[in-house]
């Protein structure tokens, strides 16, 4: 009986490590480790029978099968780790990296601030620093705050100055629009803050005329200040402190112009003084003069309009295109690039993500 059951267990080794040695993958060598080894494996089978043999039968087959078992667990382990560098070779194989091309530079490096944002920050950065607020208002307007309340009086010559998208008229006859300017939030700000009010208001506004130098949606910023001592020598100090700082000069000469605006009175025209000889321009040189902005004393009216009484309050105000100054002061030379969306052209006038506007290391360094 031993000698038959010693032949069967011999028969049975093979046989099961020949199955073991001939598995393909990890998935192959577990059904053949569960076929030998399992609850019901053949080997296991073999196991729960020593409990039915003599003494003598255990003393023989017992150590035969456990010395089986022992053989199969380390044909199995020896198998795993030859499938295993197998898998490690075939996948170094598959994805193998050309360490020698270059290293793909992050998003920081390559993605650029549009110039517009970067000049809006710098704006900001400015007035900040003198004290000022920023204040926002909806695109979507009412004719009210885009032209009423700003002293445009119904039929005025003035709402023709303004190319105006209007929309659709309510069942009431009125209409919303697109603001033509970002004054409506002046208003705004009046009717939520008690003076004195210091604020800039930076923004896009929308106009229906497209050249070179204009596009029918821009970005506009413009000022306010309402206290009760207000001057326009106020006024043209803190335009001369903008402009010194914005276009990163010593000294800056500034021409004031009699000019007409519907919301302030006096209303002026501001030339600053440049050098347009060369392939740019610069400011705070030579003997040419360019306009930059308007501004004014706030009228009367707008203050009531406001809520405020001009007997107690005044104040004055200025707007700039933010698109325009962006092309003077960084060399741009037609706004209509500013939208659109050349990868090209931003990478050449873009700023570094990381590179924001300080007065303290240079707006612009």
């Amino acid at each position: 009986m031993n000698t038959v059951a010693n032949t069967d267990l011999q028969a049975l080794e093979k046989d099961l490590l020949h199955r073991i040695a001939a598995a393909a993958d990890e998935t192959a060598l577990e059904a053949e480790r569960v076929a030998a080894l399992g609850k019901k494996g053949a080997v296991s089978e073999l196991l729960k029978g020593l409990g039915a043999m003599t003494p003598d039968e255990r003393k023989v087959m017992g150590p035969a099968l456990n010395g089986l078992k022992d053989r199969i667990n380390q044909a199995i382990a020896a198998r795993r780790e030859v499938l295993k560098e197998a898998e490690l070779v075939r996948r170094l194989e598959e994805e193998r990296v050309d360490v020698t091309l270059p290293v793909r530079p992050s998003g920081l490096e390559t993605g650029r601030i549009h110039p517009v944002s970067q000049v809006i920050d710098e704006i900001t950065a400015i007035f900040a620093d003198l004290g000022f607020a920023i204040a926002e208002g909806p695109d979507i307007e009412s004719d009210y705050y885009n032209f009423t309340a700003l002293n445009f009086p119904e039929g005025h010559p003035a709402r023709e100055m303004h190319d105006t998208f209007f929309f659709n008229p309510k069942e009431d006859g009125s209409r919303m629009l697109l603001r033509t300017h970002t004054s409506p939030v002046q208003i705004r700000t009046m009717e939520t803050e008690t003076p004195p009010i210091r604020v800039v208001i930076p923004g896009r506004t929308y106009r229906f005329d497209s050249d070179q130098t204009h596009t029918p949606m821009f970005h506009q910023i413009e000022g306010l200040v309402l206290d009760e001592e207000s001057t326009i020598g106020t006024l043209k100090w803190v335009l001369e402190e903008f402009c010194k700082a914005f276009f990163e000069v010593d000294r800056i000469n500034m021409r004031f112009r009699p000019s007409f605006f519907p919301f302030t009175e006096p209303s002026m025209e501001v030339d600053i003084q440049c050098d347009r000889s060369g392939s740019e321009v610069r400011f705070g040189t030579g003997d040419d003069w360019m306009e930059i902005l308007g501004c004014g004393m706030v009228h009367p009216n707008v203050i009531r309009y406001g809520g405020l009484d001009p007997d107690k309050v005044q104040g004055f105000a200025w707007g700039m295109g933010i698109d325009r100054i962006a092309m003077l002061k960084y060399g741009m030379p037609d706004l209509r690039a500013f939208f659109d969306a050349d990868v090209r052209w931003l990478n050449h006038y873009g700023f570094r993500p990381l590179d924001l506007p300080s007065l303290a290391r240079g707006l612009s360094s």
